[in-house]
């Protein structure tokens, strides 16, 4: 009798979880997993968990985040993944290295990526211990075993076959790789245009990688404009004038990795790649930032020197009262305000700045499947 009674509970116990794991896919489903690769420009926090001078989980940073803290993004406050995950009626992806991450928040997405990283493993050397993207990668098969134990096998590959994926590379590969030092090991090996080809190369894998392993829905963003960033002024202008030389480098790369994402739609016979010309969405208020509201384009609002353009952002460092006024809020990344602006293009911008499908079209088209 007490057999058959233990035996009858453990049998509701199962089919209320099954009640409860079958809603909460659902919900998850209805808002679409979301799952983020690449570099600082879309880290969430999780170098916060890693042995690495490359972090941002001290003030300043976060100091617009709605807790006020920071959380390991290198903002003020939301980076474009947040925004995203607002656009699809998620709650923002968590680091995938979080010990929050488990259970039904799983069914959300992740985010895997790492500050530092590049296409390259040896780009990023100096931060020693950060996530490169063949690793990130490993962690995507890892997280995939992890929801297949608790939705089924079957579900899993349909979550991230319906997920949308955001991945972002290539900017390290030059500031903290060719460009690092003079004299750097990549830069005697190849002349730039050499170099840019090579690193298109290794990008198409990483994406086709990505798409082996289940992504359908893809957003590759190309890099900004890498010479105009403050770090770069703080460096290299005499004027304010933007780094001819990274400016060739952005100029180069942006056009081939657009080429790629075209070739890999036609091998794979379906626009699953989508370029986000991120270069143009940053040229937009760099050339004419008072049109967006903000009072520069050149100068960070956190940071030292020249243009607030050296060093790390501190609580020693040079702070702006108001960082909507400004494009960059550190040296090298965009305010929370930039962010919000470069995915409103995400969103609804036309093909100079989405190619082929801007996310707002590719939402409207999944939602009719």
């Amino acid at each position: 009798m007490a057999t058959n009674a233990f035996f009858s509970s453990s049998f509701i116990v199962l089919a209320l979880l099954m009640v409860v794991v079958a809603c909460c896919f659902k919900g998850a489903e209805a808002a679409r997993a979301f799952f983020v690769f690449g570099d600082s420009l879309v880290d969430n926090g999780n170098n916060n968990y890693l042995a690495t001078t490359a972090r941002a989980d001290s003030p300043p940073y976060g100091i617009d985040y709605p807790t006020r803290r920071p959380t390991g993004r290198f903002s003020n406050g939301y980076n474009i993944p947040d925004f995203i995950s607002q656009a699809l009626g998620a709650e923002p992806t968590l680091p995938y290295l979080s010990p929050e991450l488990n259970g039904e928040r799983l069914l959300v997405g992740a985010n895997f990526a790492s500050a530092g990283i590049g296409i390259l493993n040896d780009t990023g050397i100096q931060f020693i211990n950060i996530i490169r993207i063949s690793r990130q990668l490993e962690y995507f098969q890892e997280y995939q075993q992890r929801v297949s134990a608790i939705i089924g096998e079957e579900q899993a590959q349909s979550l991230v076959n319906d997920a949308l994926v955001l991945i972002t590379l290539g900017g390290n590969d030059f500031v903290n790789n060719y460009y690092l030092v003079p004299f750097s090991a990549r830069s005697r090996q190849f002349a730039l245009p050499d170099y840019v080809k090579y690193l298109i190369s290794e990008y198409k894998k990483i994406l086709r990688h990505l798409y082996d392993l289940g992504a359908r829905r893809v957003l590759v963003t190309g890099t900004g404009p890498l010479g105009c960033v403050p770090a770069e002024l703080a460096q290299r202008s005499r004027n304010g004038e933007c780094s001819a030389e990274l400016q060739r480098a952005a100029s180069l790369f942006n056009p081939q990795l657009n080429q790629i994402i075209q070739q890999l739609n036609t091998e794979v016979g379906s626009n699953v790649f989508n370029g986000a010309n991120t270069q143009e969405m940053h040229n937009d208020f760099i050339n004419n930032p008072q049109a967006f509201g903000f009072i520069t384009a050149k100068v960070a609002c956190c940071g030292q020197g020249p243009y607030n353009g050296l060093g790390l952002c501190t609580t020693a460092s040079n702070l702006c009262p108001n960082r909507d006024q400004y494009a960059f809020w550190d040296p090298f990344h965009p305010s929370e305000r930039a962010n919000n602006l470069i995915t409103q293009q995400i969103l609804s911008g036309t093909t100079k700045y989405m190619y082929p499908m801007n996310l707002s079209t590719i939402l409207a088209l999944d939602s009719k499947n």
